[in-house]
């Protein structure tokens, strides 16, 4: 047993917090002794202790002179809820600690690992550093930029249509591929859908898993045309509507009585001034909000819209072995212009694998 079979135990665990770290990432911890495990936890949620901290508690006396493996560098502030790893670590006489990645946090980036040296711990890094990046790249973009990391998920057919001419677009893929879509959206912050999704379709845009939290639900609705029985209205699950600043919107106008009446159910509004929502700066916003991940579930037009204005940073594209056909069926991205060939958004580190009866592909955003 090596390094790497050890640092993939801690990427196991550390996963196990997929759906509850936000906006913490998630770190497992496994300690080491004469090639033997013998303690191992994983960080569970904000203000909780840290995974390293949880597997030192558990050996005890056992952890002087062990290995730590740990999936991201140990913390070494005091800005937060809970005590720094690294004194734990000092502090139970660990002889050396093996590091997946060093913390892009500024407050931590190196200085955990200098504060272990100092005290004469034995420390490396870069072990399985693809690996642990991968994990926790929604912390690593929210952490170094202030904006979420933003997946675009589309479910469409082979002839790369999302929907029928009439908007018809359940089931387009197969029972497997709809059940990691629930895993996707309990594993972010939130989900942006448009308008038109919601008036077709009327989602719940809910999770519907076992362990999983709902995230917020995001509408972007410029003339506030959302009907009060819509399914997303009902909270919790946190439902924000994003629309049209308009002077004539005065609290006696109907949009004014509509807005006051979304406000009295719970519903966030956020306004914007410009003719077209500025994506760009909305996802800006959302991460002021403390909002580190994001999944897109839109029609045409927001699929378009988010890839014009250079939010998207991943991409799952689930395709179903089907063909619907028809110059009037909706396509997986809208929009009024094209991209040229040589200009065309290109995807880099793919991959394909089957779900179901579907093929999942995704890939990032060059």
């Amino acid at each position: 047993m090596d390094n790497d079979f050890f640092m993939k135990r801690t990427l196991r665990l550390a996963a196990k917090g997929r759906f509850t770290t936000s906006p913490n990432p998630m770190v497992g911890a496994v300690i080491v002794k004469n090639r033997k495990i013998i303690s191992e936890d994983f960080h569970r949620k904000p203000g909780d202790l840290h995974a390293e901290a949880l597997a030192i508690e558990k050996a005890g006396k056992n952890a002087n002179g062990s290995t730590l493996y740990v999936n991201l560098e140990p913390c070494c502030h005091l800005e937060k809820r809970t005590p720094p790893c690294t004194k734990a670590i000092i502090n139970a006489g660990i002889k050396e600690v093996i590091i997946g990645m060093i913390d892009p946090n500024p407050k931590v980036s190196g200085k955990g690992i200098l504060e272990l040296q100092k005290a004469g711990i034995k420390v490396r890094t870069g072990i399985l550093e693809d690996k642990a990046k991968r994990l926790n790249e929604a912390y690593i973009k929210y952490i170094t930029t202030g904006k979420p990391f933003v997946t675009l998920k589309i479910a469409m057919t082979l002839d790369g249509k999302i929907a029928t001419p009439e908007g018809h677009s359940k089931w387009i893929t197969g029972e497997k591929s709809r059940k990691m879509v629930h895993q996707l959206r309990a594993s972010v912050d939130a989900i942006i859908t448009a308008i038109g999704t919601v008036k077709t379709d009327d989602p719940q845009l809910t999770s519907r898993i076992k362990g999983g939290k709902n995230p917020k639900r995001i509408i972007i609705d410029p003339d506030l045309e959302i009907p009060l029985h819509s399914r997303v209205l009902q909270v919790p699950p946190e439902t924000i509507i994003v629309t049209r600043k308009s002077e004539v919107r005065s609290q006696k106008s109907e949009v004014g009585k509509k807005k006051k009446i979304l406000s009295d159910k719970g519903i966030i509004i956020i306004e914007y001034e410009d003719e077209k929502l500025n994506l760009d700066w909305f996802i800006k916003k959302l991460g002021e909000m403390e909002i580190t991940s994001v999944l897109i579930e839109g029609g045409s037009s927001l699929n378009a819209h988010a890839l014009e204005d250079g939010i998207v940073d991943k991409i799952m594209f689930f395709i179903a072995p089907k063909i619907i056909g028809g110059r009037e069926s909706f396509p997986a991205v809208g929009g009024r212009s094209f991209k040229k060939l040589e200009d065309a958004y290109r995807i880099k580190d793919l991959k394909v694998k089957r779900t179901g009866e579907d093929l999942l592909i995704e890939g990032y955003i060059k």
